[in-house]
């Protein structure tokens, strides 16, 4: 079913000595995976000006609608951890794609809004983007992709 890679990320990393464990390898692989995925998206969101954390940032608003999320919320919602969600919008909303204001009900809580320009920019990217997943990823086929997902989700579960 899967060919023998224990030489894949060995060689890619060119070390010699073998792994001390499997897990160690399968950990190794697993980040050098992502490392690389992310690289692929940074090139990908540089030319339209915004970071993968920006981009993320962007679609949890647009998915909030109206209603908006608090920084919180967005830092709840967020792949990638920032410890700045604050500066992230901040960065946001001086390029005129976020905005925010304070509750009316609570003068404490700030919501941030995606702007026409940020659904726009979204609009722009939600083409590129899925292509871009579908080159990464789709070669693998349904049935992998969804043992993939499982797998990853059950090994997650030791992380939280």
């Amino acid at each position: 079913m899967f060919k023998d890679v224990t030489a894949g990320i060995q060689a890619e990393i060119k070390q010699v000595k073998p792994f001390s464990s499997l897990e160690e390898e399968a950990l190794l692989s697993l980040q050098r995976t992502a490392d690389q995925l992310q690289w692929r998206i940074f090139e990908l969101l540089k030319p339209y000006g915004v970071s993968p954390t920006q981009y993320n940032a962007l679609r949890i608003l647009r998915g909030a609608k109206e209603q908006g999320r608090s920084c919180s919320e967005i830092a709840d919602r967020m792949i990638n951890r920032d410890p700045d969600v604050t500066r992230l919008i901040d960065r946001l909303e001086r390029r005129g794609l976020v905005q925010r204001a304070r509750e009316k009900k609570d003068r404490r809580v700030v919501t941030a809004r995606i702007t026409s320009a940020g659904l726009e920019l979204l609009k722009e990217l939600d083409r590129p983007v899925e292509e871009f997943n579908r080159k990464m990823l789709g070669h693998l086929g349904e049935q992998k992709l969804k043992r993939l997902i499982k797998l990853l989700e059950v090994a997650r579960e030791r992380a939280v």
